[in-house]
Parts: structure tokens; sequence; C-alpha cells
């Protein structure tokens, strides 16, 4: 299924994008990891993608990879969209209250943990706690990505006890061929089930062993939103796909959801109705 303007729904929502301007706001010192400029895009060339496929609103997610906790360019393209545009911030332990209020009335509606990234402020000690109170008291959202299930399992505990709502990037990345019992992926089944947890369907171009459509992954999707249910499932097209192993599409990319939901009107609350309450986006 691909969006075009005018289709159905009438609004949509891309949850899970990154955009760079590498002029005003070069690569941070406090980047997570490498990656190359011809990897980037900018917001006017996302907005392009957004407007061909039929998006309405995006969650921009602040790259750990190239800006690591300068969060100002997201706030600028943020404060640039007309409410278009919300963002997920990576924020150090130390922030102050008063400029994580700025961010948050500048369009921040969560903080991201990367907990397999050693440069990512960790969930974890007094500082991580320190965060998840403050995100508590906001109501923000608390984003969680990992790529190795011992760093989920090793955060267990502090995720099942976060009164914050949760959002788990990428389907959990799980490893393909060690089968849906692997611990990490029960794991976050468990915390599907028994939690106000959301569950990201985006880039499985990051665990697919297969290659587009990604059939290899079904299964555990399919377990994803059992366990989840499609009212805490949203759909993100992680653009522009930073350290893809292959070629990689917007509109492919999205082209699964018809094959996880077969109901338009589950679609529909993917795309538009959980995103839109959880985010905070109104249609206009």
């Amino acid at each position: 299924m691909t969006l075009t303007p005018g289709s159905t729904p009438s609004f949509a929502v891309d949850t899970h994008a990154h955009v760079f301007d590498l002029t005003r706001y070069p690569f941070h010192e406090s980047s997570g990891f490498s990656i190359l400029p011809n990897e980037t895009g900018t917001a006017e060339q996302y907005t392009a993608v957004l407007d061909a496929h039929g998006f309405s609103h995006a969650v921009l997610i602040n790259p750990l990879g190239g800006y690591g906790i300068d969060n100002r360019n997201m706030l600028d393209v943020i404060a640039a969209s007309n409410g278009r545009f919300k963002g997920i911030a990576v924020v150090p332990h130390d922030i102050s209250e008063t400029e994580l209020d700025a961010m948050v009335q500048g369009g921040v509606v969560g903080i991201r943990f990367n907990l397999s990234f050693p440069a990512s402020p960790a969930i974890g000690g007094p500082g991580g706690a320190r965060l998840l109170a403050l995100a508590q008291e906001r109501g923000l959202i608390v984003q969680v990505h990992y790529h190795d299930e011992a760093h989920l399992l090793e955060a267990y505990t502090i995720l099942e006890n976060c009164q914050a709502p949760l959002v788990i990037d990428h389907c959990g990345r799980p490893v393909l061929d060690q089968g849906p019992e692997q611990a990490g992926f029960q794991a976050l089944l468990e915390l599907g089930r028994s939690h106000n947890c959301i569950i990201k369907l985006s880039a499985l171009f990051r665990c697919s062993e297969q290659g587009w459509p990604y059939h290899d992954s079904d299964p555990y999707v399919e377990k994803l939103i059992d366990a989840f249910s499609v009212d805490r499932c949203i759909w993100g097209s992680d653009w522009p796909f930073l350290r893809a192993k292959a070629r990689i599409d917007y509109g492919p990319e999205l082209g699964g959801l018809s094959r996880w939901f077969a109901d338009p009107e589950d679609r529909s609350k993917v795309l538009w109705k959980n995103p839109s309450q959880i985010f905070g986006f109104k249609g206009v």
C-alpha cells in the first residue's frame, strides 16, 4: 500500500525519520557512530518524500549517529514546520530542567535511549533514573532502541517499572535466525502484553536476512501485533536509512502494512489514529 495525496486515510504519520543540515550543523562530537555525508537527507528532501506518499505528519528522531546530543537542527526544523513535525530528543543526563522544558515548548515529545551504543546517555544508574523521572513529570515518551537482546534484558526491569509511555523502535530488532523463542524477543512480547508500551513496526531491512519484501520477518511482526494489539502499533520509515546494507526506497518500506493489516481500518489506526494520540498530532 502506497499512500498518495488525497488518498485514505486523509492523515498519516511517519513516526521515525532523521534529518540533517551539514551546512549549518556539521556532525557533532557526541555522535554515537560514524555516517557518510551521502547517507544523510535534509528536511526539504524529507518533506518532498512525505508529500509524494501522502503523509501529513512525521516524528523526527535526533540521530545519535551524526548529531548525538546536539538537537539544534531538529528543533529548527520543527519550529519551521507549522505543526507538521514533532521530535524525540537525545539528551545528556545533566540537562537542566529549563533546557528540557524549552525543548518541550519547541515540539519535543519524548527522549530516546540507545541501549546498544555506549555514546548514548544510559537508561540505568542515577543519570538514567533522573531522565526517566523528568520524562514522567512532563508526560514525555521514553523511546528505546537496541540491536542486542542482552541490552534489553539488562534494562528490562527499568522498562517494566517505567511510568512514562514506552515506544520500542524497529520491532525490537530480533535476530531472525534465532527464532521467535529467543530470550530478548520473548521479553519484548511480555513487555507488550503487560505494559503501556508501543511497538514501532519499522526498519525491517535491519534484521531481515532475505531482504525486501522481508517475508522472513512476518512471523515476528505477527507475534508483535498479537502481543501489543493493533491499538499499540505504529509505523516508521527510518528515512534516510542510515547504514543500510542495500538500496532502500520509501514506498516499498510502506508496502508491508497491507500484508500485516488486511483491514483498512487497522491500517488507518497504525498510520493515523494511534500515532496522532501518542505524539499529539491534530488533523486540520
